[in-house]
C-alpha cells in the first residue's frame, strides 16, 4: 500500500448518556499502542507500529454537537477513500463517519460489535445520541447490510427497529450457540464499541454489561476480514473508569489487529 492507513482521534462525547469520559480516549489508546510493554507486531506477524504502518493524523478539534458532526464528516470525506481507524469518542461519531465514507453505498457492509444495538429513533429526546447512530445510518440507506454482534441488552423498540431496517443481529445467546457472521464482503466498515467485550476484560467503559465477548473472540472475528476493509472505529473507551490501563491495552490491541488487515493485504505482507 503506497499510502498507509490513517489513525484519527475523534475526542467527542457530548452525545453520551449516563457518564462522560470517552473523549479522553484517543491519547490513552495511542500511549498503549506505543507502550514498551508490548511490541510493534500484530498477530498476523506483520509490523504495524512503524513508520509506514500508519499515519497518525492527531485529534480533530471539535466544536459543539451539531457543528462537530459536520466536522467529523468533512474530515473523513477529506481522506478520499484512504483506509483509516477512528479513535473515539462515544458511538455517536459513527454516523457522521459513515456519511463521510467515499464508497459504493449499495455494497457497503457494516460489522458492528456492541453490547447495545444503538438503534433508538431518539434517546432522551436526542436523535443524535450515542444510542441512535445506526438508526440514522440505516434510515438514510448509508449501508446495504448491518451485522451486529455481541448484543445482550436491548428493548422492544430497538427490536422493532432492527426488524424495520433488516438488521442481522447475533446476540450473545446466538453467539454462545455457535452462530457467526457469514459472507462478509467488501467494502466493509467495522465499528467496535469496547463494551462489546465482557467487562472482566475491558472494564473501562461507561456502560458495563456482563456476559460479553472475550478479547480472543473479537480478535478471531477480525481475523476473518480481508482486503475489503475500508475503515473502522474503536469507540466508548472511557479512561476515567479504567483499571490499570487494562482497557486501553485492549483497545490498542484491536487497533493493531485492524491495521494488520491492511498490512497483510499488501504484496509480500
Amino acid at each position: 500500500m503506497s499510502i498507509p492507513p490513517a489513525l484519527l482521534g475523534v475526542p467527542f462525547d457530548a452525545a453520551s448518556s449516563y457518564r462522560r469520559g470517552a473523549a479522553l480516549g484517543p491519547p490513552r489508546i495511542r500511549e498503549a499502542l506505543r507502550s514498551p510493554a508490548g511490541n510493534t507486531w500484530a498477530e498476523r506477524i506483520v509490523e504495524v507500529v512503524c513508520v509506514d504502518g500508519f499515519e497518525d493524523l492527531g485529534d480533530l478539534e471539535l466544536a459543539g454537537s451539531d457543528a462537530a458532526r459536520a466536522q467529523i464528516e468533512s474530515a473523513i470525506a477529506a481522506l478520499a477513500g484512504r483506509p483509516f481507524i477512528a479513535l473515539g469518542g462515544d458511538h455517536s461519531i459513527t454516523y457522521p463517519i459513515v456519511r463521510g465514507l467515499r464508497v459504493d453505498r449499495s455494497q457497503l457492509t457494516i460489522l458492528h460489535l456492541d453490547a447495545h444495538p444503538d438503534l433508538y429513533d431518539a434517546f432522551e429526546g436526542d436523535r443524535f445520541s450515542h444510542a441512535c447512530p445506526f438508526a440514522r445510518i440505516m434510515e438514510e440507506r448509508l449501508a446495504r447490510r448491518l451485522i451486529q454482534v455481541g448484543i445482550r441488552t436491548t428493548t422492544a423498540h430497538q427490536r422493532d427497529q432492527a426488524r424495520r431496517f433488516g438488521v442481522e443481529q447475533i446476540d450473545m445467546s446466538a453467539w454462545a450457540a455457535g452462530v457467526r457472521p457469514s459472507n462478509i464482503t467488501g467494502p466493509v466498515y467495522v465499528s467496535i464499541d469496547v463494551d462489546a467485550i465482557d467487562p472482566a476484560f475491558a472494564p473501562g467503559v461507561s456502560h458495563r454489561e456482563p456476559g460479553g465477548l472475550t478479547v480472543r473472540e473479537v480478535l478471531g472475528l477480525l481475523a476473518t476480514l480481508d482486503a475489503g476493509l475500508v475503515g473502522a472505529d474503536v469507540v466508548e473507551f472511557n479512561p476515567t473508569v479504567d483499571i490499570s490501563d487494562l482497557t486501553a491495552l485492549v483497545a490498542a490491541k484491536l487497533v493493531k489487529e485492524l491495521l494488520a488487515t491492511w498490512r497483510d493485504a499488501e504484496p509480500g505482507g
